[in-house]
Order: C-alpha cells, then structure tokens, then sequence
C-alpha cells in the first residue's frame, strides 16, 4: 500500500482522556496531567507501572518528563520532554510509533498538563524573546499570526469575515461539547464588532486562555486487541520545521504542514479526500485556513472561500475541530494532545451529539511557535489496517 518506512497500523492508541479543560482551581500542571494518564491507563486496562516509555511537556519545567516520571513512581526506559511547541505530542506519537514497533518499549504514555488559568491566567512559558524581532516590541505570538493572516489577505484575497467564519464554526461545535469552555451564541456581528489585537486578528480570533491536561496511550497493535478499549490504529505520522521566528518565514502563507502532511499520507497510503474527521492546532483562525490548504483540502489561497457558508461546521461538507478547538473548547498553552484526543474519541464513536456520522479516517494536526513547527499524525478505524 505505501512504500514509507513507518509501520503502518503496527500500533494503535487505548487510552485517550483529557481533564480538568476550562478553570481547574487547585491543581497544579502536573496534578492535571497525572489524572489524565491515569484514567487514559486505566480505559487500557493498564497502570502506570506498565508504562516504559514516557512523552511529557510540562509548561515550565524544563525537566518536565523526569519530574513526571517521579510524580509516577515510574521508571522509564525511555523518557522524552523535548518541545517543538504545540506540535510536540504529534511528533511523541511519531516517535513512539517506531520505538513501540521495535521492539524497544511496551506502553506509551504521552501526557500534558498546564494550569496557566487558574494560576496566573495568562500563558505559561519558558520560551525566550525573539533576538532579531524584539527590538519592533511585537505582541507575541499573535503579532507573528497576524503577519501571516495580512499577508493572506493580501495576496489572496482573504476576508475578515472569512476568519470570523472559522471562529464561528467552532463555537458551533463547541456548543455540542459539554466539555469545552466557550459555549455562548457566537454571530457573525458580534464577531466583527469585537476588539483588534493585532490587526487584523481580533480577540475573537486567538485561542482561549484555559487549563486543562491530556493524555493518551499507545501500544503494539497484536497487544491493542486484547485490551479493554477499542484501538485507534495509527496509520501516518510526520513532523517538519521551517523556522522559529515568523521573519525567517520563507513563504507567510505556506507552512511545513505541506511537507508533514504528504509524507503522513504517504505512510498512511490516503489522500485528503479519504479523511472524514479533521482536527487541527487552532490557536488563532488563520491557522486552520492555512491547514486546510496545506494538508490539501482546498487548493493555496482558497482556504477562506472553503470555509464560508459554514462548511467546516456543524452540518458542513467537512467536520473540522469538532470539539471546539482552541478557540472555543480549550487551550492551555499548548494544544497539539486535545487534537489526538477528539480524533480519537470521533473514530471511537463516543462525542454525543457532536458525533460524526460512521469515521474511519481522521486527521491530528500540531502546530508549534510560530507556524514554525507542523506534525501531522493520521488515525484510523480497525477497520482500516
């Protein structure tokens, strides 16, 4: 089917969960993100003791994963905390992917955690400033989005309303999701109405401030079968990275998602028009534009018109962030894992009203910085290997 060394189906995902999304008063991150894997073990069957190798981000800590392993009493054989930002739980999958099928791990546990609302209610980072930007005082990361959202405007011809458009499908979804955060009516008027922070974004089209933590678990496919839950398998993975300040952008308006997404649709042996379920890394409206045409649901520069006439929500021609997603569902601080999780959870049929009719192919899409660094991870049905 596919001539991509990735082992195709050779692993699947038992155990996807998320908690404490919105406000979590009396949590630290690493309380969040230990409830998360336990209970993503625990649909598996499975407990932390069965865990050897261990994917972790912790929001400040820069020896996150160690910290965590000692949070679980658990000794890893393998233990990652590297970050490309909110990419990084897909490139996790990716790797874990190869490690499992090797041979050289069991269980893996990839696992987040922040509490940034509750705490200080803004974003929680180590990140450090940009060297050759700072001295223009941009107001990062949205400065750096709206730079690309301008430049799309531009060149494409790409509207403000055409961006209110995705903010507006995913309060719709939303809605749906006793989970997510934002679930007030959301118009069109309201939205042009509502304040620029950094033109031409407006509030309306930045991600939540939010906690919230994530986890999943993933093993050998022949061991999946035996186990508790029913397996998402996963067919494709790729991660790629172009730069890490917007201004070394080669091109604003095409990111790495190009390169991430053929060659996970290559491994996985589908192409754009197979996948019934998309989700992807939101933090701001113009991403999800520039997903859709980089992952190759609509030509470059058609991403605002694919979007309009409410296509991408509820009732439209392609269920895109069905959660809610950053804008509207949650997003602390790095989002990348509640895209696997709601892939996850719509390919096991348990999203309630939300519920996309019969998927068997979805896409989890992570972004990182500054449209810097794009993974794509593909997931399927049993059915589907």
């Amino acid at each position: 089917m596919t001539s991509s060394p990735f082992p195709r189906g050779k692993v699947s995902i038992v155990g996807a969960t998320t908690f404490g999304q919105g406000r979590a008063p009396g949590f630290q991150s690493s309380d969040l993100a230990a409830i998360a894997a336990r209970d993503a073990l625990a649909q598996a069957g499975l407990t932390p003791a069965d865990v050897d190798g261990l994917f972790f981000c912790h929001p400040t800590d820069t020896f996150g994963g160690l910290s965590f392993a000692q949070y679980l009493g658990i000794h890893p054989t393998i233990t990652d905390n590297s970050r490309v930002g909110g990419s990084a739980f897909q490139a996790y999958v990716e790797q874990a992917t190869f490690l499992l099928d090797a041979g050289l791990i069991d269980v893996a546990l990839i696992a987040f955690g922040n509490n940034q609302a509750t705490a200080t209610g803004k974003l929680a980072t180590t990140i450090y400033p940009m060297t050759y930007e700072a001295p223009y005082k941009p107001i990062n990361p949205v400065s750096s989005y709206a730079l690309a959202a301008a430049r799309h405007m531009h060149q494409y011809g790409t509207t403000q309303e055409q961006l209110g458009e995705v903010a507006l499908a995913a309060r719709s979804w939303a809605q749906m999701n006793p989970e997510a955060f934002k679930r007030d009516p959301l118009d069109m008027e309201t939205y042009m109405a509502s304040r620029t922070v950094s033109s031409p974004l407006k509030v309306l089209d930045c991600c939540l401030v939010t906690d919230g933590a994530a986890a999943i678990v993933l093993t050998r496919t022949d061991r999946a079968r035996d186990l508790i839950a029913r397996p998402v398998a996963v067919l494709g993975a790729a991660s790629a990275t172009t730069h890490r300040e917007i201004s070394w952008m080669e091109d604003l308006t095409v990111t790495a998602a190009k390169d991430s997404g053929a060659r996970a649709y290559a491994a996985a042996g589908v192409t754009a028009s197979d996948i019934d379920v998309v989700q992807v890394y939101d933090a701001f409206t113009i991403n999800t534009i520039l997903f859709l045409e980089d992952l190759g649901f609509c030509p470059k520069g058609e991403g605002g018109r694919f979007v309009e006439g409410g296509a991408i929500a509820p009732g439209g021609r392609l269920p895109v962030n069905t959660n809610g997603g950053g804008l509207s569902c949650c997003h602390p601080g790095m989002y990348g894992l509640f895209t696997l999780v709601e892939a996850i959870r719509q390919l096991r049929g348990e999203c309630g009203t939300r519920q996309v009719t019969d998927p068997h192919l979805a896409i989890a899409h992570g972004n990182g910085g500054v449209l810097s660094s794009q993974a794509t991870v593909i997931l399927g049905s049993p059915e589907t290997i």
